[in-house]
């Protein structure tokens, strides 16, 4: 499914020599400068004020998020990275979980708990979004169940639920800011995260590791359907390849328009040649509709990247094929739902 980035107005010019600045760029490649200077000094002030006041935590937090605006091989974002390990280690040593808190909760009985919850802003924010990102399941579960029966619908919504930690889990091992999915009952599902000068091959691999995360359950799907026999694990497993291949089509905001953008007009054809190569061999439609994708994008499309990048094609056609081969393997027709 589609994720949603959080991704401030792009800076066109350097602002010390005014030179053109290729997009998702980090530095400029004439006179060297950081492109989001005041942004990282602005995060700076807001991280020493909240260390003088003894916040170690949110003053961590403040030093990651210039992270993703330096280059990661910069001495600047090695000295944030110590700083943050220091600060952690300083936050565990100065401010541990109090003890008391328990103390408190077997005093108050019952409510205890929901008294020491309250008293901490930061953990029922936490609370929050979580119980937002299990209601919001429970409700999408609760839509497929109902128009699909028990089993299917659980297995449906679990390969979205899969779909989207892909890209969550890839979103936090690069250190980024990323809130848990939150899932539209019908429509769809996004995980909403912070892109402030995320190279656009970085955002690629990102919006590709969902349909990623969900090969792998469709796969885990089709070798239970090959060891049971079970018609439903063969229909879940169609069913998230053609979700995933869905996801795929370069257009818009889906995961593949996302990826698209960080492809040149040459790695677009090769896309296209791709596509249309798997519909012609594997003989299914989705490749078709996403080869229209990959068309509009080479003729139509004008947001073409500074520099190619090979890595994000190749990771795009591996993923399409593999999707295709569990595709053609699988008995059924369509989203294989009976």
């Amino acid at each position: 499914m589609p994720f949603e980035a959080i991704t401030p107005e792009l800076i066109r010019n350097c602002k010390r020599c005014s030179r053109p600045l290729a997009p998702g760029a980090l530095v400029c490649d004439q006179c060297h400068a950081l492109v989001h200077s005041e942004k990282l000094d602005q995060l700076a002030a807001e991280a020493k004020e909240l260390e003088a006041k003894a916040d170690l935590r949110q003053a961590r937090e403040r030093w990651l998020m210039g992270l993703p605006l330096l280059p990661p091989n910069s001495r600047q974002a090695s000295w944030i990275q110590q700083r943050a390990r220091a600060l952690d280690a300083a936050a565990d040593r100065v401010q541990p979980p109090p003890q008391s808190d328990n103390k408190w909760a077997q005093k108050l009985g019952p409510v205890g708990p929901i008294a020491v919850l309250a008293a901490k802003s930061k953990v029922l924010l936490t609370a929050l979004f979580k119980l937002k990102f299990l209601l919001s399941f429970a409700a999408f579960l609760g839509i497929y169940w109902a128009l699909w029966g028990m089993k299917f619908g659980i297995g449906f919504a679990v390969l979205i639920l899969l779909h989207e930690m892909g890209h969550f889990i890839d979103i936090k091992r690069r250190g980024l800011p990323a809130d848990m999915p939150v899932f539209l009952p019908g429509l769809g599902a996004y995980v909403r995260w912070q892109a402030l000068g995320v190279p656009l091959e970085t955002r690629a691999a990102i919006s590709l590791a969902g349909p990623l995360a969900g090969l792998f359950a469709a796969v885990g799907c089709a070798v239970l359907w090959w060891q049971t026999g079970n018609p439903l694990w063969a229909g879940l497993a169609r069913a998230g390849a053609v979700l995933n291949l869905l996801n795929l089509v370069p257009v818009w905001v889906l995961d593949g328009g996302q990826a698209a953008r960080a492809l040149s007009k040459t790695e677009r054809l090769v896309l296209l040649t791709a596509c249309l190569a798997l519909w012609l061999v594997l003989k299914e439609g989705m490749f078709f509709l996403v080869a229209v994708g990959a068309g509009y994008q080479v003729f139509f499309a004008g947001d073409l990247p500074a520099h190619p990048s090979r890595a994000t094609t190749i990771y795009f056609i591996a993923v399409l094929t593999a999707l295709g081969v569990v595709l053609h393997l699988m008995p059924g027709t369509g989203m294989g739902m009976r």
